[in-house]
């Protein structure tokens, strides 16, 4: 894909993301790999409904800022991404209302969201809880690194998801995907809903060759 077709490509996606509520204000920023190896970012204090395609940040394959507005603060978040998961071409983060108030809630650090549908094992994988940083904390980066790439997605504690997906569209539909099932946890706890067994979960994992950090 062009470089022009790709800037029109994430403003169209975040905007749409922004319209369905899933991010709010000028809140969530997204990136995604160029052709020669660099990044489009979005920039620092914009919101998602109104993101202009010639204004993204432009890091070249060095990691330089070479052309754009300045980039969101959570670029430790993104570059963490970039750096330990070979298969990363985007990673969007968003401050989605019920993953959120699921973050408030007790919740098991290494299966953040519980297996309820096919789709959200699918696009997801095992989803892990990080515990609360101040926005922009470099911190937040490193705990990411920490994981060694074994996770696409990751929940910000009181704060909300980050997903790395192949292109800006994967990745986007799988942030939609973690918000849903968040949603669908909310609706259904405490009522003693039937999730996902263990052995649907591993055909699940069989079937369609998935990453499932045991």
């Amino acid at each position: 894909m062009s470089e022009a077709a790709l800037r029109e490509q994430i403003c169209l996606l975040a905007k749409s993301l922004f319209d369905r509520g899933l991010t709010h204000g000028s809140t969530g920023n997204i990136s995604a790999r160029t052709e020669d190896g660099g990044l489009l970012v979005s920039p620092t204090g914009t919101s998602f409904g109104r993101l202009d395609p010639a204004r993204l940040a432009r890091f070249d394959a060095a990691g330089a800022h070479v052309d754009g507005d300045k980039p969101t603060k959570e670029m430790p978040l993104h570059t963490a991404f970039y750096d330990t998961r070979g298969t990363a071409g985007a990673v969007v983060h968003l401050h989605s209302c019920h993953s959120v108030a699921l973050s408030m809630l007790e919740a098991d650090e290494e299966d953040f969201l519980p297996p309820l549908t096919p789709y959200g094992v699918m696009l997801l994988g095992r989803v892990k809880l990080l515990p609360f940083f101040l926005p922009g904390d470099p911190a937040m980066g490193e705990a990411v690194r920490g994981l060694a790439g074994k996770r696409s997605a990751v929940m910000l504690a009181n704060h909300g998801p980050v997903v790395a997906g192949k292109d800006v569209e994967a990745a986007c539909n799988a942030v939609e995907e973690l918000e849903a099932t968040a949603k669908l946890a909310l609706m259904t706890r405490g009522m003693g809903a039937r999730g996902l067994d263990g052995g649907q979960v591993q055909a699940l994992v069989s079937k369609f060759n998935l990453e499932w950090d045991a």
